[in-house]
Formats: structure tokens, C-alpha cells, sequence
């Protein structure tokens, strides 16, 4: 199983006076997804579900993704929701106002087949600078997309030069033997994890490597191969009941943001803080890592569900 990304990072300078929230996940997806729309979407419509362009559409596929009919995959006849093949990672620091000339950053993941749109991403990404971001509209150049410190574009040659595509290589089936005897995750944004149909706000190892084996597999079955990972899940499970939850200081974080296409206030709250598992088995360790860079949980379009490995 091999996942294919690109991790970037954009760099903005502020013209206006930017107002942004304390998380500015909510804010760069929203304000891409409506340029974004206005750019490519051809007959306009509000609602992607009756175009009939839909199966041909960037947008509808980057912002609106949307199963196949007849997906059988997990053991379900259809998703409703297909989770995004991109992850925006906003700014980390709480400030709150850029006066004009300050900078600010964030990161771009793009999933699978989202590499090959790229070009769309940043194209977007300077629009949106000239219609204007957050509270008042404030206005902002694009001064750079980086990988790592190789330049993919600039504000001067107005240029997009190719960017390096990542591999992440999962093993088809898993060998158990050795164990960790400990390992320790920091969530450094709200982790929205189902179990159960319900958020939870304890996170037991099993709980966690569900949701994590759940987006691995839909990510690689929607934006990769079209297919499901030969994985043994119910063995890979039946592994985590050794696992023993130690230290944890996770604490829920309500997260709230205002959805301007569905004309609704929305809470987003999830987990944040450090936890500590013991027992461990080895080969969970390349999921893990995985996890690392592509999120958990829902909401990680927004940037939410990230994790670093202690």
C-alpha cells in the first residue's frame, strides 16, 4: 500500500490589516473553497450533488468529494462523505491581527491524486489574497510555496515549478513480535475521533488506531488505488488489547467556527494534550508515523487531529 502526498509550505504577506481568529484552520478553508468555486466551477450552481459536470470537476472533487455509485468499501454500500485529499495546517501562533508587511504561514498536504491539482491550489490561494481573508476582508500577497526550502513558486517570476511527490509505504499484511514499552503522542490540534457513532474524549489505543486504519484505508481506496488495503483488521485490533493507556493530560478544547455555506454556527471541539501508551507492538509504528502527517479524526481538512510522536 503506498500513499502519495506533498507537504508544502505557503507564505503570505499581509497588504491590509488581516483580522483572524485564534485558529485560522476554519478561515484558509473556507476562504479557498469559495475562490476556488468562482475560479473552476462552470455552471455555477449551489449545490455540486445535481451538477451534471460533477464526475468531471476539480472542484467537485477537491472540496465536494463525493463516493462513486455503488462504493462498496469497508463493508459499507455508500458513503455519503469521502474524507478531503488535502489537509490545511494553519499558523500555530495565536495572534490575532497582521498589520500590513507582517507575515504568516501555513502548511498545505495535498493526498493522492490532489498532487496532480497543485497548480489549482496555488492559483487559489493568491486569489484569495485579492479578494481578501477573515474579518474585513483584509487583503494579502503570496509571496512563496516552498517544500521544505525548494521553491515551487514565487511572487516575483509568478512561476510553478514541479514539486516533489512523498511516499508512505504501508506492508499489506503485519508481523507482530516486538513491543515498545512506551510511546507518547502530542495532539497539537483538536482530535474529533469517533467511536460508536460519539466523540470521544478518552482515547484508548484501539479507539485510536481504528480511526486511524479507517482514514488510511478510505484515503487509498478514494484518492489512490481505487481499492482496499489487503489489510486483517480484525487481527490488527485483536493486537491493540495489550496496549495500556498510561499518563494522559488530554483535555477537551471547544472549537467553534461559522459555516458561511451553510449559513450555520458549527462546534468542532476534540482532544488536545499529551497521552502516553504502554505495551505497544512495533508494527503499529509505520501507521502511526502516517497518522503523523496526514491527521486523524474528522475536521482534518481544517487542520484538526494533528499529532507529533514523542
Amino acid at each position: 500500500m503506498i500513499i502519495r502526498y506533498q507537504k508544502l509550505n505557503f507564505l503570505l504577506e499581509a497588504i491590509d490589516t488581516l483580522g483572524l481568529p485564534d485558529y485560522k484552520g476554519s478561515t484558509f478553508r473556507g476562504g479557498f473553497g469559495n475562490v476556488f468555486k468562482r475560479v473552476v466551477c462552470a455552471l455555477k450552481r449551489s449545490d455540486c450533488r445535481d451538477c451534471l459536470l460533477k464526475s468531471r470537476c476539480v472542484y467537485a472533487y477537491i472540496f465536494e468529494t463525493s463516493p462513486p455509485e455503488a462504493t462498496q468499501v469497508m463493508g459499507m454500500n455508500k458513503y455519503e462523505k469521502v474524507p478531503h485529499p488535502f489537509v490545511i495546517e494553519p499558523p500555530e501562533e495565536k495572534q490575532r491581527i497582521y498589520e500590513p508587511a507582517e507575515k504568516l504561514g501555513f502548511g498545505l498536504i495535498l493526498i493522492g491524486r490532489a498532487v496532480d491539482y497543485l497548480p489549482y491550489f496555488i492559483y487559489t490561494f493568491d486569489e484569495l489574497g485579492k479578494t481578501g481573508l477573515g474579518k474585513g476582508r483584509g487583503k494579502y500577497r503570496l509571496l512563496s510555496v516552498k517544500d521544505h526550502e525548494k521553491p515551487i513558486y514565487s511572487y516575483e517570476d509568478k512561476t510553478i515549478r514541479t514539486a516533489p511527490v512523498s511516499e508512505q509505504i504501508l506492508p499489506d499484511a503485519f508481523s507482530f513480535g516486538s513491543r515498545l514499552e512506551e510511546v507518547s503522542l502530542s495532539f497539537l490540534t483538536p482530535a474529533r475521533i469517533v467511536y460508536q457513532r460519539e466523540l470521544v474524549s478518552e482515547l484508548d489505543f484501539h479507539i485510536l488506531l481504528r480511526s486511524l486504519l479507517r482514514r488510511l484505508c478510505l484515503l487509498y481506496y478514494f484518492h489512490c488505488e481505487s481499492r482496499e488495503p489487503l489489510w486483517d483488521h480484525k487481527l490488527l485490533i485483536s493486537k491493540t488489547e495489550e496496549v495500556i493507556t498510561g499518563e494522559s493530560s488530554l483535555q477537551w478544547h471547544d472549537w467553534e467556527r461559522y459555516s458561511a455555506r451553510q449559513g450555520v454556527r458549527m462546534k468542532l471541539g476534540g482532544v488536545v494534550g499529551n497521552i502516553t501508551y504502554k505495551n505497544v507492538p512495533d508494527a503499529f509504528m509505520p501507521i502511526l508515523r502516517v497518522g503523523e502527517i496526514l491527521h486523524v479524526g474528522k475536521g482534518t481538512s481544517f487542520g484538526l487531529g494533528k499529532y507529533e510522536i514523542g
